[in-house]
């Protein structure tokens, strides 16, 4: 079923509905889930149900013509507000949520979602990235977390309970959205021109972990020709994390000269290292590798490097781990230098030890 043009997530509309039928619709969420699946999308068309002049909220069914929900889709309704962490800034900015020092609380979401809607019945607010927040930014929200203003909605967008801090974790409802199944990313992917073969498209999504952008990033030729670069050095035991660490600075550096660009590619990069090792994986438990035309160098892994179960998992450990450092703005070089060696150090060891 599709829920105005959103595919995979039925279970979480049914039970927004069911919330708003009752009457006891929340007034904090986090939406949880990879990226690439829907949830920023949900989040919008949530707005989009419970402003609309047209229909009742409880049907979660905007009308999509009316004055609201055509203000919703342009941002720009009074009484709807969304937050993105600026791309060249680690964290998301306090003043976005209470104002600048010159203008505490009376500026930025908090004060915003405070005030009486002006056009519909709530006011609602989005923040994305909220993997981001800092310990500072925690707080500017928990007086609106601990006492939301009536008739307000605010709704947290991240990627996992374990990147919130408690404080943020423990004050909201928590909405788990599911990584899409590999035949809606295959649809999506045809559909909205980004791969026109059928076949292509199948080949990607069986790769894209439930995420279309995900599988977006893997039909771009130049990141596919890196990917075999990449498999090949990581199924030889014996890679050279030197001459790896070159080639893959000079392909992240490629991206641009933005900083935020080059973490993307370099985030890319890495994206690719821990599906390898989940695949790995998959393969020494008995099941498939499942990836775009991967499986000879996933196959050839297995047989040369004799990887065991826990030596294979800790390399994935360590590509999250790097993921989670690039957030952080840790130094490119380094960064890439270390995770590759220790990435080699794991094969190497795995040979003299084929652990289970």
């Amino acid at each position: 079923m599709s829920w105005h043009g959103i595919l995979g997530h039925d279970a979480v509309v049914e039970r927004f509905r069911r919330a708003l039928h009752r009457g006891r619709l929340a007034s904090s969420f986090l939406f949880i889930g990879p990226e690439g699946i829907g949830k920023r999308l949900f989040a919008h068309k949530l707005a989009q149900a419970l402003l609309c002049q047209a229909r009742p909220e409880e049907a979660l069914d905007p009308c999509e013509e009316c004055p609201a929900c055509r203000q919703v889709l342009a941002a720009a309704h009074p009484d709807f507000e969304v937050v993105v962490k600026p791309a060249d800034k680690s964290f998301i900015p306090v003043e976005l949520l209470i104002g600048d020092k010159e203008h505490r609380m009376r500026e930025g979401l908090c004060r915003n979602l405070s005030l009486r809607p002006f056009m519909g019945g709530r006011r609602i607010a989005v923040i994305d990235d909220a993997d981001f927040f800092n310990a500072e930014g925690a707080n500017c929200l928990l007086k609106t977390l601990e006492e939301p203003p009536p008739r307000s909605v605010l709704i947290l967008i991240g990627t996992s309970p374990a990147r919130q801090l408690p404080t943020i974790r423990s004050r909201c409802q928590l909405i788990r959205f599911e990584p899409l199944p590999a035949e809606i990313v295959a649809e999506l992917l045809v559909a909205r021109g980004i791969v026109a073969d059928a076949a292509q498209a199948r080949r990607l999504a069986q790769s894209s972990e439930g995420s279309l952008r995900r599988a977006e990033e893997l039909a771009d030729p130049a990141l596919g020709a890196f990917r075999g670069t990449l498999y090949s050095r990581l199924a030889d035991p014996h890679f050279d994390s030197l001459e790896l660490s070159k080639l893959t600075a000079e392909f992240v550096d490629e991206a641009g000269r933005e900083a935020a660009a080059r973490r993307r590619r370099l985030r890319q990069v890495v994206g690719l290292a821990a599906n390898f090792y989940r695949q790995l994986l998959g393969m020494i438990s008995g099941g498939s590798a499942g990836g775009v035309a991967t499986d000879g160098e996933i196959l050839r892994a297995v047989e040369r490097w004799q990887v065991g179960l826990s030596a294979t998992a800790g390399s994935l450990d360590r590509c999250l781990e790097t993921a989670e450092q690039i957030d952080r703005n840790a130094n490119q070089s380094t960064l890439i230098e270390c995770w590759l060696d220790d990435l080699a150090a794991a094969g190497s060891t795995a040979i003299l030890r084929k652990d289970t």
